[in-house]
């Protein structure tokens, strides 16, 4: 029996093995451009847009994931060469919080145009991606499958990767952490660090999205929901990735004691970390939109693109 199923074994190995060998294959780039209509009537609620345009390279994408072809976005600043990169993990599920051209301007090129080359998944089964969204579950290989695709780009520097994620993002960002160690550094905004608090707080989330996304939830409803809930396991997060946690005091999507939580279980476990929560932010943080992406980009620019150690979390000092 054992020699039957080690076979069997064998045999779906070498039938998933071209799929896997393709992950992060890129199979379809095309530019986005923007009429100056467009960009005008943007400029009215993003100031600075116009100008933003003209410094970067936005491009629909689709690349191989499990097999799957999945949809995303890349962009590039307009000069520059052996960039360091960012990951961005979407929120939101469906095509609620889905990547558009405009979405991408506005947040992947203010990115790119601090000297990123920056990638996105709608993850499977949204934006025109095949499969089937798990809500935190295969769909997180359509973000570690990103790592291999920026290796192939001759403008990126694979070995400098940063990863930002939002909101369910930040679910997604966490989840990632804990299968790999090729992340520089990492920004959570407004993240889901525990389901089982988001359920309490919102018991809609549970009927309406996690139910209908994750595979037989209810066969596995309490192990699904604590395999999604980081607070519950910080201490499987890659160690050598530093986390910077943003969060709203005034976030009633993902309430703020969640981000609360997750840097007292990082603090137990002597994981890096920072803590900024804004005072009065929603889960947007727009009205901190200034102070969020000084304390990104610092971020970023000290632990991905410059890769500065961390320094000592033991105690010390006088």
């Amino acid at each position: 029996m054992v020699r039957v199923s080690g076979l069997i074994f064998t045999l779906l190995f070498l039938l998933a093995a071209p799929a896997l060998a393709q992950n992060g294959k890129l199979v379809d780039s095309t530019p986005v451009t923007f009429d100056e209509a467009t960009l005008a009537r943007l400029e009215t609620t993003r100031p600075g847009v116009q100008a933003l345009a003209g410094q970067i390279d936005i491009r629909t994408i689709t690349y191989m994931s499990d097999g799957l072809k999945v949809k995303g976005y890349l962009v590039t600043p307009k000069t520059g060469e052996k960039l360091p990169c960012v990951i961005y993990n979407r929120g939101g599920n469906r095509e609620f919080g889905a990547w558009t051209n405009e979405r991408a301007l506005g947040t992947l090129g203010k990115l790119a145009s601090w000297g990123y080359v920056v990638v996105a998944s709608q993850y499977r089964g949204n934006g025109g991606s095949e499969g089937r969204e798990e809500f935190g579950g295969a769909d997180v290989n359509d973000v570690l499958n990103l790592i291999p695709l920026l290796e192939s780009l001759p403008l990126a520097d694979a070995t400098r990767i940063g990863m930002y994620g939002w909101s369910r993002g930040g679910m997604m960002t966490y989840l990632t952490l804990a299968r790999t160690d090729r992340i520089a550094a990492a920004v959570v905004g407004s993240g889901m660090a525990d389901m089982w608090n988001t359920i309490e707080r919102r018991p809609d989330m549970e009927s309406g999205v996690i139910a209908e996304l994750i595979p037989d939830f209810a066969k596995n409803r309490d192990a699904a929901i604590t395999a999604r809930s980081a607070v519950r396991w910080a201490d499987k997060l890659n160690k050598s990735t530093p986390i910077l946690l943003l969060h709203g005091s005034a976030d009633w999507r993902v309430y703020p004691e969640q981000a609360m939580d997750m840097a007292s279980a990082l603090l137990a476990c002597k994981h890096p970390f920072r803590l900024v929560m804004l005072e009065g932010g929603q889960h947007s943080l727009v009205e901190h939109r200034g102070e969020v992406d000084r304390q990104a980009r610092t971020w970023l620019d000290t632990y991905v693109r410059d890769r500065t150690p961390w320094p000592s979390l033991e105690p010390h000092g006088e």
